[in-house]
């Protein structure tokens, strides 16, 4: 049995990723689990055809703090970040991609500002270990450039899955919608997070293929579409927060 509540909560999605699954719950286990850190793992299988869930389900009798959650049909990334973040028990959520290309050792030090108090929320950037073509390193720079225009997100790398929430805020995020997961800081800032980046490690993929990047064509106008409904929401928030009056009378 998993601790009913752990410190962290790790949600992973994954779609056909049946070669890097096992990879990933080993590395979690030595990079958190063997350093202390009570947790519980989430992969949400989001609708594989290949044997990701079989060899989840597999490894689940061997670790019984591994959670596997599924639908039957892929429903996009946010989405499933979305389903592990309501299924999940911990103090803290931590989310990773399942391709092996974040690193589940960079977990530790974010969870760590977050034990010091120093942030709410600490957010992977990659940049400086990423080995882009030119194409791609221009069209980051306009989409920040927009993000910081349109929803004042400062974020360098937003599109770095790896990052630790305190529950509060992680349980508030929209991720129904999709691409919301792109936006994650700006919006646990608006929530009255405190936001902090921290250098990560970008390692290259080894197995499997990507599924839920986007083309550098789609990239720019769904990116816009996605600021602008995320300065639709930011604009019109208001916190819903009331204290309870009756020992005021």
């Amino acid at each position: 049995m998993t601790d009913p509540s752990p410190e962290l909560s790790v949600v992973v999605p994954a779609l056909n990723e049946q070669d890097n699954v096992g990879p990933l719950v080993e590395q979690i286990d030595k990079a958190l689990r063997q350093r202390g850190v009570e947790l519980e793992l989430i992969v949400v299988d989001d609708g594989s055809n290949d044997q990701t869930r079989a060899r989840l389900l597999a490894m689940r009798r061997m670790h019984p703090w591994l959670i596997v959650i599924g639908r039957d049909q892929p429903r996009g990334q946010s989405a499933a970040m979305y389903a592990g973040i309501q299924t999940a028990h911990g103090a803290c959520v931590a989310t990773l991609d399942a391709d092996l290309q974040n690193d589940p050792a960079d977990l530790y030090e974010m969870l760590l500002l977050i034990r010091r108090n120093e942030a709410d929320v600490v957010q992977g950037d990659r940049s400086r270990n990423r080995r882009d073509h030119l194409v791609r390193r221009v069209s980051s720079v306009v989409g920040r450039l927009f993000r910081r225009w349109l929803v004042n997100d400062p974020i360098r790398d937003t599109g770095c899955s790896a990052r630790v929430m305190r529950r509060q805020f992680a349980v508030q995020l929209p991720l129904q919608f999709m691409g919301m997961h792109r936006f994650v800081p700006a919006y646990c800032r608006m929530l009255g997070a405190r936001v902090r980046e921290m250098p990560v490690n970008h390692r290259p993929r080894t197995a499997g293929a990507t599924k839920y990047g986007l083309g550098i064509l789609s990239r720019g106008p769904r990116g816009l579409i996605d600021c602008l409904a995320v300065r639709w929401m930011t604009r019109r928030y208001r916190d819903p927060a009331a204290r309870n009056l009756e020992n005021s009378l």
